[in-house]
Parts: structure tokens; C-alpha cells; sequence
């Protein structure tokens, strides 16, 4: 059942597969609507009130995760979990000259 009273649980579970590391942040609340779900990541996004949230946070982890190191960032959710999984390569691949 999803927790809507501020309190739940926090997971953090890691795994490697094949060349890639692979570390998981969940948690059991309410979830993220699946509506403004392909909208996290974008620059400015945010579902908090003016002047409260500016937006920034998801879209730079998206940007260091996918474009400085090379990753993956992607996110599943449902009332009662949401996952944000973040797979990175373990040895980075060299640019082209």
C-alpha cells in the first residue's frame, strides 16, 4: 500500500552486469504519476509550488549520469514503488579524435 503519511522506506541495492555497475534507489510511497513520468528529467520540470523547487536536480543527475559518465538513468513507477536505477560502465569509453 502506498504511504501518502511521510513515512516509508528508503532501498538501496546495487549489482554489476556484464561491464556495467548498476545501483537502485526505491522507495515504497505514493509514486510518480504516470502522466508527468517522461517529464522528470526535463530542464525546469517540477511538480513543487513556485519558488519552491527549481527543478534542476533530476535534470542534472540525468546529465552527468548519461552525457559525463557515459550511463543510464531511468526510473519505474507505481503507487507504493518507485525505482530510479542508474547503470554506469565501469571503464569509460575514450572519445573520438
Amino acid at each position: 500500500m502506498p504511504r501518502s503519511d511521510g513515512q516509508g522506506e528508503t532501498r538501496l541495492d546495487t549489482s554489476s552486469e556484464d561491464d556495467r555497475i548498476v545501483v537502485e534507489v526505491s522507495d515504497n510511497g505514493p509514486g510518480i504519476p504516470e502522466a508527468i513520468q517522461p517529464r522528470i528529467f526535463d530542464l525546469f520540470f517540477t511538480t513543487k509550488a513556485p519558488g519552491v523547487g527549481t527543478g534542476l536536480g533530476l535534470h542534472i543527475s540525468y546529465n552527468i549520469i548519461v552525457h559525463k559518465h557515459q550511463g543510464q538513468i531511468r526510473v519505474f513507477s507505481r503507487p507504493g514503488e518507485t525505482r530510479f536505477q542508474v547503470s554506469l560502465p565501469v571503464r569509460l569509453r575514450r572519445a573520438a579524435s
